[in-house]
């Protein structure tokens, strides 16, 4: 069988099928919408193809338009915006059905010397002390839910949670909006750099919105809100493997108007700041 981390890969190997349209497979897995880092990953790995490859992605905006169809292939057509000295810009639409679902503005920089300064990593466990997701809940329900069992089998991420997962109404009455991670590819993604910032791309929409709900209710079993990513944007200051562990700091600084911004912030575990986050969510209440 395939591993999770060459799926992955798979996943984002997509079809040159003109000089700047590629195609991208979309995996039918019973969900009610393609997953929101798959389309954002993708798109960026085509927006790169159509770059001479010597200049890494330094920063991406994008927005969620409409949801994906999970099991029909999305078509991503790239801009060739701009080709300067230091400087490449790609604009992406991602069309699925002949209608526009995503779409992303990507760019890139040539690497060159400059003063530094950064934020401080966190002071966490390590995430070798903390256990893996999956193990985590089962200790909670005693065993996984036969979705969440498919999801321990497909997921590409180990993703283990610094603080312990909250359960119940009075764990919540004291919960802070925000949340950490650690995460990495569950096996090797091979040595292109691309590849790993879409990888990366990928996982950061897989926890970031856990701060916004954090107050309100357990991250996971029955959700009380309907959510869906509206828009993303990273900047990428430093190069890294994300097949190695990333600790992945999140927090909310506002809910409202059935909306919430969170922001994070990815480091190493040297404590290098490697990536900034930001994505706001639309949180409506179900029923």
């Amino acid at each position: 069988m395939t591993s999770p981390a060459d799926r992955l890969v798979g996943l984002l190997d997509l079809e040159r099928i003109d000089l700047n349209i590629f195609r991208g497979r979309s995996p039918d897995e019973s969900l009610q919408r393609v997953f929101g880092g798959q389309v954002a990953g993708q798109a960026l790995i085509a927006a790169g193809r159509t770059t001479d490859g010597d200049r890494p992605v330094h920063s991406l905006h994008a927005y969620f338009l409409r949801p994906g169809r999970p099991g029909v292939p999305i078509v991503y057509q790239v801009e060739r915006v701009r080709d300067g000295r230091s400087f490449t810009t790609r604009r992406v639409v991602a069309v699925q059905q002949g209608r526009t679902i995503f779409n992303l503005t990507a760019s890139f920089h040539e690497p060159e010397p400059g003063f530094e300064h950064q934020v401080p990593m966190p002071r966490v466990p390590d995430p070798e002390q903390l256990p893996p997701l999956a193990d985590e809940i089962r200790g909670h329900l005693g065993e996984l839910p036969t979705a969440l069992q498919r999801m321990e089998r497909r997921m590409a991420f180990d993703i283990r949670y610094v603080d312990r997962l909250r359960w119940t109404a009075d764990e919540l009455q004291h919960a802070e909006p925000r949340s950490a991670v650690w995460m990495r590819a569950v096996g090797p993604l091979g040595d292109d750099p691309l590849v790993h910032t879409c990888a990366l791309t990928y996982a950061s929409d897989m926890t970031l919105l856990d701060a916004v709900r954090l107050p309100v209710e357990p991250l996971w079993g029955p959700r009380g809100f309907d959510m869906a990513s509206l828009d993303h944007a990273m900047w990428f200051h430093r190069p890294f493997r994300a097949d190695e562990w990333f600790l992945y700091q999140q927090e909310s600084p506002i809910a409202t108007g059935a909306r919430g911004l969170a922001r994070g912030q990815i480091f190493d575990r040297r404590g290098s700041l490697l990536v900034s986050v930001m994505q706001e969510g639309l949180f409506r209440k179900v029923g």
